[in-house]
């Protein structure tokens, strides 16, 4: 008896999996002809798609059910013909993104599927040709969709945080880890995602500030989805929040380069590098394939304003009580504090600054990221440098 139990077990588990099982992409090619480059996405069932282009920069944007990718790490390397970088990733509840970055404006030419055979599975087809930039701005353009097509999705928003209870008083502290969904960030030579990485700090963070019972604290993200840096900066900005940590892992051409840094916003990068990063780190919303044609100056540039000036103040404060700390607990780099016009750390209200946790293209620094005990070291020198920011901020009692 108990073996036929165990055995409608198995089986009602196991159809149980097959019905919510989501569809996989098994291979992905690009093919170079004379007058066009093939894209083909292969896939264990027929998609539904919708496919567009977008301009500044010129990207090709195809939109998918929820997938698996079993392509297994794969660096941001796949290129050939007008195609000189792939990404894909979740972008919003249920819709599964890949995003191309093409050398020129295209057109569309053709989308289409083609059902398996000789060992392929379904195959997602779409031709890219090449056109002038007058003659892209020229046409409409309407996306290419399937029969039936792939419902609109709606990209992930960040939910109003909760409400402070009545008389708790504690500060509130928004936890952001970096990139995210579609948006990968760095990948290191072994394959490790900057976006996994941080979100593994961002949760132990988030542990050990919570335990010391001081705080109220609030993630802007915590899986594996697309937040836009205008939704991260809201949200701290509506939480209330006394203080914002964006959590990021570097990558650099020179693999001798190590160390921990902080950054906070400056109208005038304090160097070269800082200024590298923050170019790169505020691409973020063009790297999901975001449109930036519709946002207004006051989002795609804000200024640096004197509602600021305090805030910005604060945040220098904070950052070189954080330098401290790490210096007490492994590698920093030289200018451990460096500042430059990151985007995510442009709130007028909330103290913000962006940690950068280490190098993920130091072979043996990333084996150190990787590390259970380093992530508590780190997050424990966060939650000091937390507890000595607020503590200068607490009025002196009577003498």
């Amino acid at each position: 008896m108990m073996a036929r139990v165990l055995i409608a077990l198995a089986a009602l588990v196991l159809s149980s999996s097959l019905a919510l099982a989501k569809s996989s992409v098994t291979d992905v090619r690009i093919g170079v002809h004379p007058d066009k480059t093939r894209f083909v996405l292969e896939l264990t069932e027929l998609p539904a798609y919708r496919a567009f282009t977008l301009p500044d920069p010129f990207r090709v944007v195809i939109d998918l059910p929820a997938l698996d990718w079993r392509l297994g790490p794969r660096r941001d390397v796949e290129r050939g013909g007008l195609v000189q970088a792939l990404r894909y990733g979740l972008f919003a509840p249920g819709t599964s993104r890949v995003v191309l970055d093409v050398t020129q404006p295209v057109d569309l030419d053709t989308v289409f599927t083609l059902p398996p055979n000789n060992g392929h599975g379904h195959r997602l087809v779409i031709d890219l040709k090449p056109i002038s930039r007058e003659a892209y701005f020229a046409r409409a353009r309407t996306p290419l969709v399937s029969n039936p097509p792939l419902p609109r999705s709606q990209q992930a928003a960040l939910p109003l945080a909760p409400p402070k209870p009545e008389g708790d008083s504690r500060p509130v502290i928004v936890i952001d880890a970096g990139h995210g969904g579609v948006d990968p960030g760095a990948i290191s030579r072994t394959g490790v995602y900057e976006k996994t990485l941080v979100l593994a700090y961002a949760k132990e963070l988030k542990r050990q500030i919570e335990a010391s019972g001081r705080y109220r604290v609030q993630m802007t993200r915590e899986g594996d989805v697309f937040i836009r840096l205008r939704d991260r900066i809201a949200y701290a900005q509506n939480s209330g929040a006394g203080l914002f940590v964006s959590l990021h892992a570097n990558s650099h051409r020179k693999r001798d380069l190590r160390g921990a840094a902080v950054y906070t916003l400056s109208e005038k990068a304090s160097d070269a590098e800082a200024a590298a990063l923050a170019a790169k780190e505020n691409k973020a919303d063009a790297i999901a394939g975001i449109d930036l044609s519709d946002q207004p100056e006051a989002v795609s540039k804000i200024l640096i304003d004197l509602a600021q000036r305090e805030t910005m103040n604060q945040s220098k404060g904070f950052a070189n009580t954080l330098v401290n700390q790490f210096r007490a607990v492994g590698p920093v780099v030289r200018n451990t504090h460096r500042s430059a016009g990151f985007a995510v750390l442009k709130s007028p209200t909330v103290p913000s600054v962006l940690v950068e946790v280490g190098y993920l293209s130091n072979k043996s620094e990333e084996k150190l990221l990787r590390s259970d005990a380093h992530r508590r070291k780190i997050s424990q020198a966060i939650v000091k440098a937390i507890d000595d920011y607020f503590a200068g901020q607490r009025p002196a009692g009577p003498s």
